[in-house]
């Protein structure tokens, strides 16, 4: 069974965010998908300090919240969610400050598992959001999942967002599309086996050339 984690970056675990993933989760379940939505926003999560902890130890230094407990269940998955509210043009700190250390401290491979951004605001701010949230997908080797529209809904509280009736579509041809994605790869790679990954090249300039 294909399995997603769902991360609501929103401090509200019944907000406008949550709706979104909630609409998704609904279409996961209908389409035999396993999830697990982690509210990420309402904990006090400590920024990335580069401090080369993980890359000797397997974990982050810092284990005062869920990066580390998420780290082997993301592991474990075929797919990742990650829902974010807008403020001020930018996804909540919070969830940026989890997705950094997430992906700076986790050596595995998550080649080839689906990542999926949603975004949920009053207005604008929603497409600079977005864009910021699939760069941890797309630097990872992860196919990222797309809808009939970018993966967003509308409104300032969660009944403004059930009323955004476009955005609710947006949330379940998303949850399809990401069910076909993780099914459709799970075979490929019983049958073929994952694709190549050359790692050798490193640009860099430090002999001055």
């Amino acid at each position: 069974m294909a399995r997603v984690i769902l991360l609501n970056g929103s401090p509200h675990p019944h907000g406008c965010t949550a709706t979104a993933l909630e609409e998704m989760i609904k279409v996961f379940q209908e389409e035999g998908v396993e999830t697990e939505l982690i509210h990420v926003g309402n904990k006090a999560i400590h920024g990335c300090v580069s401090c080369g902890f993980c890359s000797k130890n397997g974990r982050c230094v810092f284990n005062d919240d869920l990066v580390n407990e998420v780290a082997p269940k993301l592991e474990a998955a075929d797919g990742l969610v990650v829902g974010s509210p807008v403020y001020y043009g930018s996804p909540n700190g919070t969830i940026l400050s989890f997705m950094d250390r997430l992906f700076y401290s986790t050596h595995f491979s998550k080649h080839m598992k689906v990542g999926a951004a949603v975004v949920s605001c009053r207005r604008g701010g929603n497409t600079a959001s977005f864009d910021v949230l699939n760069k941890y997908f797309t630097i990872s080797g992860m196919p990222v999942a797309s809808s009939t529209y970018w993966n967003q809904v509308h409104g300032f509280s969660a009944e403004d967002v059930k009323k955004d009736l476009e955005g609710l579509q947006t949330m379940r041809n998303l949850a399809r599309n990401m069910s076909f994605m993780m099914k459709a790869f799970a075979d490929a790679k019983a049958a073929y086996g994952c694709p190549v990954m050359e790692k050798e090249a490193f640009t860099n300039f430090m002999d001055g050339k």
